[in-house]
């Protein structure tokens, strides 16, 4: 799991709250008619889908490693957050676009649209409560001061990051569908209502683009964020074992990382001493970082 947060709590969270929505929004789009209305049922539909292929990928990046695969599978949890956005995210984008221009060419009055509204406002409550819940497990590793659109663009927490996308679409996708429904209501104009289908449709694929670009730097291999390789370098440097650290390169492998140091020892006469010294530093290095599994120590006098 993610260090210091929980993201099957958020997963969980967003399936119980998209699978009622789901059941919600289709029955009132089978009553009302409302293209929008089907859309953001079709969005909730997928958004289940979604959290499904998150918990399939979380299970999969824990086997243990293997030979053909050494460092483990934990980098798959990007592969299927990334079919999460670009396919998933995109398709409904796609199928809510078509909705929006299928009801432009065939405008049809509505039928009880209050009731419409009506789920709508219960779906904004679930989809707020969910999605609280989902910053409150970011809060648990977003560095104090540092803005959640910084969060997004830096974190390494694919999981969290496609949940907390997905759950802002969900609430920017109703209150559109919501102002679309009214209007169409206030001027008994059904136009209104496809162009706020195509309206979720566009933000969807938003949406789908900037998680697809955040993920795709994951799986062609980041390494950890910023601050934490700072803290890295400044335990290292403040370690008496260790006279000066020449580099230091991260890799980023799911909730792993791995971690390789080349560094100047203070003492390096004896190879007995020389080798205590850097299995002492390790083990205090994996101590302050538990999300590092592979370490890799190469003693020099240069760079």
């Amino acid at each position: 799991m993610s260090q210091g947060a929980d993201p099957l709590k958020s997963i969980f969270y967003a399936l119980f709250a998209n699978g009622t929505i789901a059941i919600a929004k289709g029955f009132a789009a089978w009553v009302t008619g409302s293209g929008a209305m089907l859309a953001e049922a079709i969005h909730s539909l997928a958004d289940c889908s979604n959290q499904l292929l998150l918990l399939l990928g979380i299970k999969k990046a824990k086997r243990p490693p293997s030979p053909d695969y050494p460092l483990g599978f934990g980098k798959e949890i990007y592969f299927w957050s990334f079919l999460v956005a670009l396919m998933l995210f995109s398709l409904g984008g796609v199928f809510s676009i078509y909705e929006g221009w299928h009801k432009l060419q065939q405008p049809e009055a509505l039928n009880s649209p209050w009731l419409a509204v009506g789920v709508l406002v219960f779906a904004m409550v679930v989809e707020g409560l969910s999605l609280l819940a989902c910053m409150g497990e970011i809060n648990k590793i977003r560095p104090a001061g540092q803005s959640y659109w910084r969060w997004f663009r830096d974190t390494r927490h694919s999981d969290l990051m496609v949940v907390f996308g997905e759950e802002l679409a969900a609430l920017m996708g109703l209150s559109v569908a919501t102002v679309a429904l009214l209007v169409a209501i206030a001027t008994d104009n059904p136009i209104y209502d496809a162009w706020g289908s195509i309206a979720i449709g566009l933000l969807l694929i938003v949406v789908a683009v900037l998680i697809g670009i955040e993920i795709k730097a994951l799986l062609v291999g980041q390494g950890v964020e910023a601050h934490t390789r700072l803290e890295m370098l400044a335990f290292l440097e403040n370690e008496a074992t260790v006279d000066k650290v020449f580099n230091l390169l991260t890799l980023q492998l799911g909730n792993d990382v791995m971690v390789a140091v080349k560094a100047k020892m203070a003492v390096m006469d004896g190879a007995e001493e020389l080798v205590g010294d850097i299995n002492r530093t390790e083990a205090l290095f994996r101590q302050r970082f538990p999300q590092v599994q592979w370490l890799f120590f190469e003693p020099d006098v240069e760079d």
